[in-house]
């Protein structure tokens, strides 16, 4: 990932596959939009996504970085997705996305996915500020 700062710094140079002593939050808030969060900061993970897998347990997020682009083809299940900028701003959302969809944002750098349900359950909102720290 690029040298340049920004919000998902504190979890580079970790055990990406599992995060979970980090927490994603909208800044201000103390609800997590996940309090278990997977990284997918290399070419091989960004590919994979969540293709294979049944289900994404409640309060799980996979951030894909950089990406401002998913697709949701061969998925078993409908996804909650967050587009992030750089300094972690929401900047697009969209809920319970289908199977068999594309979904981008323009100014994107961080895609967050989440199981359908959780951007209701969070209250994450486009304009909120997402930071990661520890829970």
């Amino acid at each position: 990932m690029s040298k340049r700062p920004h919000f998902l710094q504190p979890l580079l140079g970790r055990d990406t596959g599992s995060l979970d002593d980090w927490g994603l939050f909208a800044e201000g808030r103390e609800t997590p939009v996940a309090s278990r969060l997977e990284g997918a900061f290399e070419s091989k993970t960004r590919n994979r996504g969540l293709l294979g897998r049944s289900e994404l347990p409640p309060g799980t997020a996979l951030i894909i970085a950089p990406s401002n682009a998913v697709h949701t083809f061969a998925m078993r299940f409908p996804i909650d997705i967050v587009f992030a900028s750089r300094d972690g701003a929401v900047v697009k959302i969209r809920a319970a996305v289908p199977k068999s969809r594309i979904a981008f944002a323009l100014g994107g750098f961080a895609v967050i996915e989440l199981g359908a349900g959780e951007i209701t359950r969070s209250g994450v909102r486009v304009g909120d500020r997402l930071v990661v720290r520890k829970r």
